[in-house]
């Protein structure tokens, strides 16, 4: 059988989705409460990975068995109480051999949080990152029109990724804001079909620093047309990043 869940995380602590050797990741720590409290070792495939310090809220994953008996909307309760305290299944189904929970994605939503303050508010830097000053929310919705559509983002992605294909889709940047705490909270939301590595932080980057007229619309479109680097602002630190949503057509999770 093919058990689904779809997972909640605090990334501070995790160099990542994927395991490796010499850090924690939310994949081992997930793989060693199933087999802690199921008695079997599963390797967990999600719906792609997460960086060091990247939060999700809706990240989707499957593994195999034939010998579970556990009910597969009972995982969340049989599992959460081997899991640390940071990680947490929300829901588990069961589904058939052809879905799978990376290729079969269709649209993936992350949201990026920043927060205007002269100093850091304890109440929110562990999500959201400072910054010193803002456009205004016209500005910064007029220049998110520039990313959505078909582009070749290799400009965007970190060097060392090793990909088929830098060319992805994104089908909205929408930016809302907010207050909280007595400073003003700003609100990334990116849908796309699929991302690379560091392309959304690297995007808000851009988008902020065009937005207050630090970098140009032409550069930005010279990026897409080069794949230069160079060309774009600085990647944005990981903990103001959070996978949000997965869907897969019929099912929306």
């Amino acid at each position: 059988m093919r058990f689904v869940l779809k997972i909640a995380y605090d990334g501070t602590a995790y160099a990542g989705w994927q395991c490796q050797k010499n850090a924690l990741s939310v994949q081992e720590a997930l793989e060693g409460a199933i087999e802690t409290a199921l008695g079997e070792k599963v390797r967990v495939t999600a719906s792609g990975r997460t960086d060091a310090g990247v939060h999700a809220a809706g990240q989707v994953c499957h593994f195999d068995s034939e010998r579970i008996t556990v009910p597969p909307e009972k995982m969340p309760d049989c599992l959460n109480r081997f899991l640390p305290s940071d990680v947490r299944i929300v829901e588990g189904w069961g589904t058939d051999d052809g879905f799978d929970s990376n290729r079969s994605a269709k649209r993936k939503t992350y949201c990026y949080s920043l927060y205007v303050s002269p100093r850091e508010m304890p109440l929110k830097e562990r999500f959201s990152v400072r910054i010193d000053e803002a456009p205004s929310l016209q500005i910064l919705k007029n220049v998110a029109k520039l990313f959505e559509g078909e582009h070749d983002f290799k400009a965007f992605c970190a060097s060392g990724s090793s990909v088929k294909t830098t060319v992805r889709t994104v089908y909205e940047v929408r930016v809302e804001e907010g207050e909280s705490y007595g400073s003003r909270d700003i609100k990334i939301f990116v849908t796309g079909n699929g991302f690379l590595y560091n392309m959304v932080r690297t995007m808000v980057g851009e988008l902020m620093d065009i937005a207050l007229n630090k970098r140009t619309k032409d550069s930005l479109l010279t990026a897409y047309e080069t794949g230069d680097r160079s060309l774009l602002g600085k990647t944005m630190p990981a903990k103001g990043l959070t996978l949000l949503q997965v869907e897969y057509g019929e099912k929306t999770e």
